[in-house]
């Protein structure tokens, strides 16, 4: 969908990751819009959608990102979307740039679906006491040690014995937030490996339960850095919104992408 403002024209929305048609993680893209970054979080906050891109052509092509209760440093998702609006049909690659740091980012399409290529990052690495996961989420049981890993937006990653393990945890999002924020950290994420031998993931980031991600991009970035190699990774079921996260080592990059459709 394509919709005009007196501020911005146009905006595009798309849904990206999604394992079928109609399906995804919904994000807005703003091209050459002239909002302050207050006014921009205060769109994003009503906006009803996960995340919004501002994209600005004035200087080379400039992403800024917003969820609804912040400005991010990366949204890989909205990435995935600014991509298919600014390729068009192309195959790319194009080179584009984040707001808040600098990172360069490479947009292409790989046959039907959309990847952004991204150097690996340093992640802070804070003393991880034996006691904070059990704080952050109550009750969990790892089943391997907790982890940091970063393609631009850090997450701590937390593996879990399997899908029913995941999907049974109820973290605690006001310490991840608090946590999070004193040591620049973007959250946790928790992931399992299935039985089918791909991966499946939950995002614990936002502060209202109801705003849980159905894809993360930069987890799934993150988990191909931990990992050293390709990802295929599923999120969403628990919100009903069912997504498929591709990520895989490409030399000295990380390939992040999956889907993109304007809705």
């Amino acid at each position: 969908m394509t919709t005009t403002s007196p501020s911005i024209s146009p905006i595009h929305e798309l849904k990206c990751f999604g394992i079928r048609p109609g399906e995804g993680n919904a994000a807005l893209v703003l091209l050459d819009d002239q909002r302050d970054a207050a006014a921009r979080q205060a769109y994003a906050a009503a906006s009803g959608r996960s995340a919004c891109v501002f994209v600005d052509r004035s200087d080379g092509l400039v992403l800024d990102y917003y969820y609804p209760h912040m400005r991010s440093p990366l949204c890989l998702h909205a990435t995935l979307a600014a991509a298919r609006v600014l390729l068009g049909d192309a195959p790319g690659p194009l080179q584009v740039r984040t707001a808040l740091r600098g990172q360069a980012l490479t947009l292409l399409r790989r046959g039907a679906d959309v990847y952004v290529a991204l150097a690996l990052q340093d992640a802070p690495q804070p003393p991880l006491p034996g006691d904070l996961v059990e704080r952050l989420v109550p009750g969990i049981a790892l089943v391997s040690p907790p982890r940091i890993a970063s393609v631009g937006s850090p997450k701590l990653l937390l593996e879990v014995a399997g899908p029913e393990a995941l999907h049974a945890l109820r973290p605690d999002l006001a310490a991840i937030h608090a946590w999070g924020k004193e040591q620049g950290i973007s959250g946790c994420y928790a992931w399992c490996r299935r039985p089918d031998g791909a991966l499946e993931g939950r995002n614990f980031n936002h502060l209202e339960p109801g705003m849980e991600d159905s894809a993360t991009g930069v987890a799934a970035g993150a988990l191909a850095v931990l990992l050293g190699g390709p990802v295929l990774l599923y999120q969403g079921t628990n919100v009903d919104s069912p997504c498929l996260l591709r990520a895989q080592p490409d030399g000295a990059a990380i390939l992040v992408g999956g889907a993109a459709e304007a809705v």
